[in-house]
């Protein structure tokens, strides 16, 4: 479970009881192209990116280039979502880094013939123990659409307080201005929360256990 005495991150692999969840390379571009065409309709009810869906295979190479990149160089951490066998991408993840030090945002797609099989939950349980065990932060939050009611479920099934919802904060993919849930989960309630019951293990780089 967790262990204050773990080496220092980052995470380059999480297993869970159902999911690998990794860096991306770049030869995982066919399996995420694929995912993201099966699933496109799907996405395109929450995500902006999604308009731009699909693209050629060697901008998606492109993509997964930057974001091994990113991960490499601590800016920013993707994951992807795979099978146990890693033969399928089920979606995407992140631990972000955009709100600053001490702080990681996790966000999250799964593929569409996956959803409601409770993935997402169990994909932030996961990355929310990396972020306070590996990473050791302060606070991490997830953030979402106020009418995602799946996506506004799994940071209260983890025991995250609804802090606020941002007004106007965003924009929703047709271009529409729209509120923002805001989730946060401080590292002194970390102990007591479903996040941190969740069995994982998580690898570094070069495949020594963290966790």
């Amino acid at each position: 479970m967790t262990d204050t005495s773990i080496r220092r991150g980052p995470a380059y692999r999480v297993h869970t009881e159902r999911l690998v969840l990794r860096c991306w390379t770049p030869a995982d571009a066919p399996l995420v192209q694929t995912a993201i065409a099966e699933s496109l309709e799907h996405l395109r009810a929450w995500l902006p990116w999604a308009l731009y869906e699909p693209e050629t295979l060697e901008n998606k190479i492109a993509r997964l280039r930057q974001y091994r990149g990113d991960f490499d160089l601590d800016r920013d951490y993707v994951y992807g979502i795979l099978n146990r066998d890693e033969t399928r991408v089920l979606g995407s993840t992140g631990l972000h880094t955009r709100l600053g030090r001490g702080v990681r945002e996790i966000g999250y797609w799964i593929h569409k013939d996956h959803v409601n099989q409770g993935l997402a939950t169990e994909v932030s349980a996961a990355l929310t123990q990396v972020a306070m065990v590996i990473d050791q932060v302060q606070r991490v939050e997830i953030h979402c659409d106020p009418h995602n009611v799946a996506s506004a479920s799994v940071p209260r099934k983890l025991g995250f307080t609804h802090e606020a919802t941002l007004r106007h904060r965003a924009v929703t993919p047709a271009g529409k201005l729209r509120d923002t849930m805001v989730w946060t989960l401080l590292a002194a309630e970390y102990p007591g929360s479903p996040a941190a019951k969740q069995a994982i293990e998580a690898y570094d780089a070069c495949g020594e256990r963290l966790i």
